[in-house]
């Protein structure tokens, strides 16, 4: 996919990694006790593993990838809303809602409760590890996504250029501005917005927003 960078200099680039890794090492281990209560509660749920096996990712420079995310739906649930006929009216309000769904009837009680607080989240810690994300970024989109989207919303490829020039981002200026109530436009543009004037003092502005969108759930789908 083609991308337009915004380019910072190299020192930024280095301390918003070194900050990313230290971060999220932190994280994981500040996070061990919830990781472990989260994953039993997930397997005395539902049936399925612990983590989502999801569609791979769009990353940096249009970058596939895996994100680690726990498992907050039944089991094959991506596959489930694609091929199943029985779904298909929900498929379609899904690409339709920004590839978003409320009310989706593939979600388990306990991944409601993990998705409200974005805990099931916690896993793209790794992911920032590996240099896949960063703790603040754009989000990862999935590459359909992408292109049903800009055929619903061709003004916003511009957008999706800027946004492709940098790792998605565990949290970010739209997650903490109105999350999934955000439709597809007015969140790529945001995204684009956070690209074009990033900075370290941005990012840590960001970070001290997303407790209280974690605890409050507001816009969580």
């Amino acid at each position: 996919m083609p991308i337009t960078e915004f380019k910072k200099s190299f020192y930024y680039e280095l301390l918003k990694r070194f900050i990313d890794i230290v971060s999220s090492t932190i994280l994981i281990i500040l996070f061990s006790p919830i990781i472990i209560i989260v994953a039993i509660a997930i397997k005395l749920d539902s049936k399925g593993p612990v983590l989502a096996d999801t569609p791979e990712r769009v990353g940096r420079n249009g970058k596939l990838f895996k994100m680690h995310k726990f498992r907050s739906m039944v089991e094959n649930a991506h596959e489930i809303l694609r091929d199943n006929p029985k779904y298909s009216k929900l498929y379609d309000s899904y690409k339709k809602g920004s590839y978003k769904l409320k009310n989706d009837p593939r979600i388990t009680k306990v991944g409601r409760f993990i998705r409200k607080h974005s805990l099931d989240e916690i896993p793209q810690l790794l992911n920032i590890l590996k240099g896949e994300m960063s703790i603040v970024g754009p989000r990862a989109y999935y590459p359909d996504e992408l292109r049903e989207q800009q055929r619903k919303y061709p003004q916003t490829a511009d957008s999706v250029k800027v946004v492709l020039s940098v790792r998605p981002g565990l949290t970010g200026f739209w997650q903490v501005s109105g999350r999934s109530e955000i439709n597809f436009d007015k969140r790529i543009e945001m995204d684009a917005q956070y690209v074009r004037k990033r900075s370290l003092l941005y990012d840590l502005l960001i970070i001290a927003k997303t407790p209280w969108a974690m605890i409050s759930g507001r816009g969580a789908l």
